[in-house]
C-alpha cells in the first residue's frame, strides 16, 4: 500500500517546493492534497523574507523521455496505440500544469492570499485530471512514461519566471488556453470512434480548464491595473515579443470569453491565428 508521512511546512512556499521538487507521480499527487488541506485550515503563511531560488526543473520520473515536438509518436483515436498516445500526451500536459500550478505559489511572493488560493485549486484540480488520465491509460494497458513527450510548458515557465504579470499573461492565457481550442476537435474524434470514458474525462477537463484560463486572466488584469498598464495592449505586446506574434488556429471563442477573454482580444488573435 502507498504510504507517506505528512509533511509539515513553516509556509505555503515551503509546501509549494516541496510539491514541485517531488519526481514520482504519487508523490506529487498525494503532497499536492497535503498541501491544499494544510492551506485551506490556515496552517501556512505567505508571509516571508526568503527569496524563491533561480528556477529549474521541476522533479519528475525517469519517463518519459522528453524530445522534440517532431519526434512524437503519432496520436490519434482511429488506433489503439494512437489512442494510448494521444492520452499520454494530455496526461504529460496535466503533469506539467501541477508544476506550473506550483511555481506560480513558490515563485511570486507578495501577492493577495486569494492569488495563493487560486493557484493552490489549479494544482488541485491538475492533479486530479492527471490521475484520471493516467488510470485511463492503464485500463488501455499502457502507463505514463511509456511515450515520449516534450518539455513545451516548463520552457515557458522559465521564460516568465522573472515577472508574475508575464507568467499570468502567456501561461495560461496563451498556451493553456490553447486547450480550449483543441479540446472540442479531440471531443468530436473521440466521440466519433466511440470512446465514451475518454470523452468524460476530457469534458472535465475542459469545464476546469476554462475556470484556470480565467485565473490567469484575473490576476494578469490585476497586476496590469497595479502597474497602471493597459492590458489589452500589454497582451498584445507580450505576444508579439514572446510568440513573434502568431497564434494557432482555432479560436473557440465562447470558451475563451467564459475563460475572460475580451472581444477586442479574441478579434486581434483571430487576426493572428495561422
Amino acid at each position: 500500500m502507498y504510504f507517506m508521512v505528512k509533511q509539515v511546512w513553516k509556509d505555503i512556499f515551503c509546501a509549494a517546493q516541496t510539491c514541485l521538487d517531488a519526481a514520482l507521480p504519487e508523490d506529487k499527487q498525494k503532497l499536492t492534497q497535503q498541501a491544499a488541506s494544510a492551506w485551506h485550515s490556515s496552517e501556512l503563511s505567505h508571509q516571508t523574507s526568503d527569496a524563491p531560488n533561480l528556477i529549474g526543473e521541476p522533479g519528475r520520473p525517469e519517463k518519459p523521455e522528453l524530445v522534440v515536438p517532431r519526434d512524437l509518436s503519432r496520436r490519434s483515436a482511429t488506433t489503439p496505440l494512437g489512442l494510448a498516445a494521444l492520452i499520454h500526451s494530455l496526461c504529460h500536459i496535466e503533469f506539467n500544469a501541477i508544476n506550473l500550478a506550483w511555481d506560480a505559489v513558490y515563485r511570486f511572493r507578495d501577492m493577495p492570499r486569494e492569488f495563493y488560493t487560486d493557484w493552490i485549486k489549479v494544482a488541485v484540480e491538475e492533479a486530479y485530471h492527471f490521475g484520471l488520465l493516467r488510470g485511463y491509460l492503464i485500463e488501455l494497458n499502457y502507463d505514463y512514461g511509456d511515450f515520449s513527450a516534450h518539455n513545451g510548458l516548463w520552457e515557458m515557465a522559465i521564460d516568465t519566471a522573472h515577472d508574475p504579470l508575464i507568467r499570468m499573461a502567456l501561461v495560461p492565457r496563451v498556451l493553456e488556453a490553447r486547450g480550449l481550442d483543441v479540446t472540442p476537435g479531440i471531443l468530436q474524434k473521440l466521440q466519433g470512434a466511440g470512446h465514451h470514458r475518454a470523452v468524460d474525462i476530457l469534458e472535465i477537463i475542459q469545464r476546469d480548464e476554462i475556470g484556470h484560463v480565467e485565473i490567469g486572466t484575473r490576476w494578469f488584469r490585476y497586476l496590469c491595473g497595479q502597474r497602471n498598464l493597459d492590458a489589452d495592449s500589454t497582451f498584445k505586446d507580450l505576444l508579439l515579443q514572446y510568440m513573434r506574434g502568431k497564434v494557432r488556429k482555432p479560436i473557440v471563442r465562447d470558451a475563451r470569453r467564459l475563460a475572460g477573454f475580451s472581444n477586442e482580444e479574441l478579434d486581434y488573435l483571430e487576426g493572428l491565428s495561422v
